[in-house]
């Protein structure tokens, strides 16, 4: 199905320069309520970022009641972007969208926005019979999937969620698992002394510290387990035996089971490491976000088989480390899916987005909403 390449661009310069930093999306969720609205869809609208201390941005769901019979889909694209993404000047040039090179472009999720807008006004320009639609813009992806955190799936009927959030060509690489993590922040308490005068009344937690994670395997555990040390801070002057010390860490895996495993590990090093000293320990435990495994069974997986091997692709299956929205929905019972909307460099002040590799994008999504594939 053919897209309006000037109306996309059109829509997506306009959303573009409008600054959503994570934690302040508040003119990119004003933006899209009116813009539904306008056409008449009713928009719920939550106060998530309120409650993540952010501005009075928000999750925004939409529904447009398809014709067909089968599965509907929840199409899924984030408001927010990284920085340095204040001031974005869009350019297109020969089939290309990109910033002027000092900011992101914030096609990763505008993009994936953009598609939504046009998927829905062709299907309505063409009258054509289509799934059951929800629309689900979320709010602070980039900086812990704090929108998706704090929705409430009540409000969602369907069961199947598909994020147009994904960077790179088009191809036929499906999602066999997504990691999920946990993140520790370990602080050791001592006693402090002088370090030159009477260092025996001193119990150093920079000593303590150092003892735990000497006892901590780090880096590659096991084929689908990564554990990483981030930061370590603590200590003062030479003449002082240090009473606190800091330390953050992850733990990434395909399954939580391995991931608890590890935290377990660690925990009990630096337990054991502050009983041996003397010294206490606060430990805190930030379940991130779960591990995200597509059902192999499910509507999404066969229908997205069927159109990519229909289009010529080749079946590809893999897995990734990193972690999005998809986590903490599939932790709440939901089957996930995604796909690139061409975008590349994203994260980066070279960030752009391909209008071809977009159009491909377009018709495979096309495809998922109105092709009877159950």
């Amino acid at each position: 199905m053919q897209f309006n390449q000037e109306r996309v661009i059109s829509k997506l310069c306009e959303m573009i320069k409008i600054d959503s930093v994570s934690y302040h999306e508040g003119p990119m969720t004003d933006y899209l309520q009116k813009y539904f609205e306008d056409r008449g869809y009713e928009v719920y609208r939550d106060e998530a970022g309120k409650a993540i201390g952010g501005d009075n941005s928000g999750n925004l769901l939409i529904h447009i009641g398809g014709d067909m019979e089968g599965e509907g889909i929840c199409l899924n694209a984030h408001q927010d972007t990284v920085e340095p993404g204040i001031g974005i000047e869009p350019v297109f040039e020969n089939g290309i969208l990109k910033s002027k090179g000092d900011t992101i472009l914030a096609a990763d999720d505008k993009s994936g926005i953009a598609m939504i807008m046009e998927i829905i006004d062709v299907l309505q320009e063409t009258k054509t019979p289509h799934r059951d639609l929800w629309v689900l813009f979320t709010i602070c992806e980039e900086n812990g999937m704090h929108g998706a955190k704090n929705f409430d799936y009540d409000k969602l009927p369907v069961k199947n969620i598909f994020a147009l959030d994904g960077a790179g060509k088009v191809g036929g690489r499906m999602l066999k698992s997504g990691a999920g993590k946990d993140a520790l922040k370990i602080t050791f308490h001592g006693r402090m002394a002088h370090g030159g005068i009477e260092p025996e009344k001193g119990i150093n937690a920079i000593a303590v510290a150092a003892s735990a994670i000497s006892r901590i395997k780090f880096g590659r555990i096991d084929p689908e387990t990564t554990s990483n040390i981030g930061r370590i801070e603590g200590g003062g002057a030479t003449n002082i035996v240090t009473d606190e010390v800091t330390f953050t860490c992850e733990v990434r895996s395909h399954s939580q089971e391995q991931i608890q495993n590890q935290v377990d590990i660690i925990v009990k090093a630096c337990q054991d490491a502050a009983a041996e000293f003397g010294a206490t320990v606060d430990i805190d435990i930030d379940h991130f976000c779960p591990p995200h495994k597509p059902n192999e069974n499910g509507f999404l997986r066969r229908a997205m088989v069927k159109i990519l091997e229909n289009a010529g692709y080749t079946i590809e299956y893999g897995v990734t480390n990193g972690s999005g929205d998809a986590n903490i929905f599939s932790g709440h019972g939901f089957d996930c899916g995604g796909i690139t909307t061409g975008m590349f460099d994203v994260h980066t002040t070279n960030e752009y987005l391909d209008m071809e590799e977009f159009g491909k994008a377009f018709d495979i999504v096309w495809s998922l909403m109105t092709e009877k594939l159950d």
